[in-house]
């Protein structure tokens, strides 16, 4: 197995489980993470959050740990990354509004690179404009969403994930093993005892 390069985009808030797990897993297997967020450089940290459900209407949101970057995103260019890793939080929400993560979604896509999405960072693929025709699946609350973007969403119970050729999604965090899984079969990854 080659080892491949990935960039993991990240903000203030990801899920805590989606971010550290994700990082961990591609590292211990041999994988180059890059982890980098907007406006922000290697070394500096993003406040990750520990998302539940606890019988409310909605998902309950507590404070997680600090994850430290190892890129700066001014710096990085797609173009050198084999695969693309989006974890999910409340993050997604605005970094769908940043030019450079929406470019960087699509040249991905564009290549027919590998890209793992979980939860709710099905948000940038559908702002980027990269999920029509496609088969995905995201946090439940996103299926009208990611259906006004033309995806084809499949609600999934919450610990399985999902591939669509190159693209590996999930609905949330209980779903993060299967979700890497996936992924490293999508990268070509082997993984023996």
């Amino acid at each position: 197995m080659a080892a491949k390069r990935i960039l993991m985009v990240v903000g203030d808030y990801v899920e805590d489980y989606e971010v550290f797990f994700a990082f961990k897993a591609l590292e211990m297997v041999g994988h180059t993470v890059h982890a980098a967020s907007p406006g922000k450089g290697a070394g500096d940290k993003v406040k990750t959050a520990i998302h539940d459900s606890e019988g409310d209407q909605s998902f309950s949101e507590k404070p997680g740990h600090n994850f430290e970057l190892n890129a700066t995103f001014a710096e990085v260019d797609p173009t050198t990354y084999d695969a693309l890793v989006l974890p999910g939080g409340r993050s997604p929400e605005y970094l769908r509004l940043n030019q450079a993560v929406l470019k960087a979604a699509r040249h991905f896509t564009e290549a027919g690179k590998p890209i793992a999405a979980i939860c709710h960072a099905a948000q940038i693929l559908a702002t980027a404009g990269v999920l029509a025709g496609r088969s995905c699946t995201g946090y439940p609350t996103l299926g009208p969403d990611l259906k006004l973007a033309g995806a084809n969403y499949v609600e999934l119970p919450w610990d399985r994930a999902m591939v669509d050729g190159n693209l590996v999604t999930a609905p949330g965090w209980g779903a993060v093993g299967e979700w890497i899984g996936k992924f490293l079969t999508v990268l070509g990854t082997k993984v023996t005892a």
